[in-house]
C-alpha cells in the first residue's frame, strides 16, 4: 500500500508540510520505539498517533491495523539491511564478498539498532501467517544472500565442506549473539573496541570452520594484528552481569 498521510486539525510535530518520505520515516521510527518499549500488546494506533501528533483516523486511512504498521517497519528494516549487504557483491572474490557482507551486517546493526532489533525479535508475535508476501520475500532474500556467500566460500576452498545451512546458521548466530549483547549494553566497551572484538571473535569461528590452509592464514593475520596492537583493549569489556 502506498504511503500517504494527512494531518487533520491537530498539532503535527513537524509532519505537516514535510515530504512524504520524511513523514513515513518519522512514523516508522516512532513505531519502532513504541514497539520495542511496549511490545505488541502495548502498541496501539492511538498511542502511535498521539506520539506523532496526528489523529488515529488519519493513520487508519492508510494502515488498517497496528500489525500493518509493524509489517511496514519490518519491510523498511529489510530494505535498509540489503543496502548494506549487497555492497559486498562489488568485490571480486568469494573471500572479499564474505568479509564485506559480514562488515555490512555489523554496520547496519550499529547504524540502525532499532530496525535491527525489530527484525530479529522474530515475526511470530505479529502472526507469521499474516506476513505480507513481499515482506516474507525480503527475509528469504537476505537468508539466501548469506547462504550464497557461505556456498561460494566452500567452493573456493576457504570453508570446509559440510551442511551449508548449518554453517551459515552458526556464523550468523555468532554475529547476532555478539551484536545483541553489545546493543543491550551488556559489554563494557566503546564502539571501536566492540568492532575489534567482533572481528577477532569472528576470525576464531572461521578458523574452526575453515580449511587448514585458510585457518593458517587467518591465524597468521591475527598474530600480526595483535603484534601491531590492532586489537589492543578489545577484550577489556565484560558482560555487566559478570564483571566485578
Amino acid at each position: 500500500m502506498a504511503f500517504r498521510l494527512r494531518v487533520d486539525g491537530m498539532a503535527d510535530n513537524g509532519l505537516r508540510g514535510s515530504p512524504m518520505s520524511e513523514q513515513r520515516e518519522k512514523i516508522l521510527t516512532c513505531a519502532c520505539e513504541l514497539y520495542l518499549a511496549d511490545g505488541l500488546d502495548g502498541f496501539s494506533m492511538r498511542k502511535l498517533a498521539r506520539s506523532l501528533g496526528v489523529t488515529a483516523p488519519a493513520l487508519y486511512r492508510h494502515y488498517e491495523s497496528k500489525e500493518r504498521v509493524l509489517f511496514d517497519v519490518v519491510g523498511e528494516g529489510y530494505r535498509q539491511l540489503v543496502q548494506y549487504l549487497y555492497r559486498a557483491l562489488e568485490a571480486p572474490t568469494p573471500e572479499e564478498r564474505f568479509r564485506l557482507a559480514s562488515d555490512g551486517y555489523l554496520e547496519f546493526a550499529l547504524r540502525h539498532p532499532r530496525y535491527y532489533e525489530v527484525l530479529f525479535t522474530g515475526l511470530g508475535a505479529l502472526g507469521e501467517d499474516q506476513v505480507p508476501k513481499e515482506v516474507a520475500a525480503q527475509g528469504c532474500a537476505v537468508g539466501q544472500f548469506w547462504n550464497d556467500r557461505v556456498r561460494e566460500c566452500i567452493e573456493a576452498g576457504l570453508l570446509r565442506e559440510g551442511d551449508r545451512e548449518a554453517i551459515g546458521m552458526t556464523l550468523w548466530g555468532h554475529a547476532h549473539g555478539l551484536i545483541s549483547l553489545y546493543l543491550k549494553g551488556m559489554l563494557r566497551m566503546s564502539e571501536a573496541e566492540f568492532r575489534s572484538l567482533h572481528r577477532r571473535s569472528s576470525a576464531q569461528v572461521l578458523i574452526g570452520l575453515g580449511t587448514e590452509s585458510y585457518g593458517k592464514r587467518l591465524r597468521e593475520k591475527m598474530l600480526a594484528e595483535e603484534a601491531a596492537g590492532v586489537h589492543q583493549g578489545a577484550l577489556r569489556g565484560a558482560p555487566t552481569g559478570l564483571s566485578a
